[in-house]
C-alpha cells in the first residue's frame, strides 16, 4: 500500500478562492476586510511567515496593515499599538507573530487583543468559547486540519484520533475540534509523559503528529491504513540546499507513507491551510463587525 498524498496547497487555494469571492462581494457593499499583522524583530522563520500572510492578503483583495517593529521595541509600546488597532474600526483582525523577543510577555500581548479581532483564536475568550461549543475564532492550524479531512471526504465520526503533542496552538484545540459533535471522533492525546506511546498511536484511525520534533512518528507506530496528518515543521541541515537546510515534518515520511492510507507532506500539507484559515477568520471578523453574520 502507498498512501494518497493530501495536497494541502490545492485545498488551501480552494479555500482562499472562496474567501476572495466573498471579499469582492463585501467590497461592493463598501466593506474592506483588513488585517494588521505585527512582527517584532528579525526572526527568519517569522519574517517568512509574515511575508506569506501578506501575499495571501493581497491575493484575497484584503487590506494589509502590517507593522514591522524593531527587536528592542518595549512591551509598553507594543501594547499601545495593539490598543490603537483595537480602537481602529477600519481594522478587522489583529495578529501578533509569535515568538516575541524574550523581554516581552506573550500572555499579556495576547490578552490585550480584542477577542472580536483575535483572528489567531488565541485569546482566552475564544479558547473558552471553543471549549464550550460557542461561536469563536478557531485557531488556524487545527481548523485547517479539520477542513483538510472534510475536503478529502475522510470519515471522522466514531473514528479514533490520536494526537501526539499538547501545545496550546495545535494539540489541545485540535482535540476539542476533533471531539466536537460536528467531527465526532474519539480523541486521545499523547505527550512527553506518555508511556508506551507506540501502543497508543497504533490504535489510531487518524494520527496527528504535532510534537515539534523530526522522526517522532516512525512506521512501526502506525496502524496499516491509518490517516496521518503531519503538523510538524522542522529545519534540518542539508548541504545540497541553497539555504543550507530543508523542511521535514514530525513523521518519517517515506516509511510512514508505505503503510498509511492518506498522508500530508511537509512542506505542502497543513502549512498552506494555516494561512488559508487565517484569511477565512479575517473575513469572518469583517462580517461580524458589520453585522453580516
Amino acid at each position: 500500500m502507498s498512501a494518497t498524498i493530501i495536497d494541502g496547497k490545492a485545498i488551501a487555494q480552494e479555500v482562499r478562492s472562496e474567501v476572495a469571492q466573498k471579499v469582492t462581494e463585501l467590497k461592493a457593499k463598501g466593506i474592506n476586510p483588513c488585517l494588521a499583522v505585527i512582527l517584532v524583530g528579525e526572526n527568519p522563520a517569522s519574517v517568512s511567515y509574515v511575508t506569506g500572510k501578506q501575499k495571501a492578503l493581497a491575493e484575497a483583495g484584503m487590506t494589509d496593515r502590517s507593522v514591522h517593529l524593531p527587536e528592542n521595541t518595549t512591551e509598553e509600546d507594543l501594547l499601545k499599538l495593539i490598543d490603537e488597532l483595537n480602537k481602529d474600526k477600519s481594522v478587522n483582525g489583529i495578529l501578533v507573530q509569535l515568538p516575541l523577543p524574550k523581554h516581552i510577555n506573550e500572555d499579556r500581548v495576547i490578552m490585550a487583543i480584542n477577542p472580536e479581532k483575535d483572528v489567531d483564536g488565541f485569546h482566552p475568550v475564544n479558547v473558552g468559547n471553543l471549549m464550550i461549543g460557542r461561536k469563536a475564532f478557531l485557531p488556524c492550524t487545527p481548523h485547517g486540519v479539520v477542513v483538510l479531512l472534510e475536503k478529502m471526504k475522510i470519515e471522522t465520526s466514531g473514528k479514533h484520533c490520536v494526537i501526539v503533542g499538547r501545545s496550546n496552538i495545535v494539540g489541545k484545540p485540535l482535540a476539542i475540534l476533533m471531539s466536537s459533535r460536528k467531527v465526532n471522533s474519539t480523541v486521545t492525546i499523547c505527550h512527553t509523559g506518555t508511556k508506551n506511546m507506540a501502543e497508543i498511536t497504533k490504535q489510531a484511525d487518524i494520527l496527528v503528529a504535532a510534537a515539534g520534533h523530526p522522526s517522532t512518528i516512525t512506521k512501526d507506530m502506525v496502524k496499516p491504513g491509518a490517516v496521518v496528518i503531519d503538523v510538524g515543521v522542522n529545519r534540518i541541515p542539508d548541504s545540497t540546499k541553497k539555504s543550507g537546510f530543508r523542511l521535514v515534518g514530525d513523521c518519517d515520511y517515506d516509511e510512514v507513507a508505505e503503510i498509511a492510507s492518506y498522508i500530508t507532506p511537509v512542506p505542502g500539507g497543513v502549512g498552506p491551510m494555516t494561512i488559508a484559515m487565517l484569511m477565512f477568520n479575517t473575513l469572518e471578523a469583517a462580517m461580524n463587525q458589520n453585522g453580516l453574520n
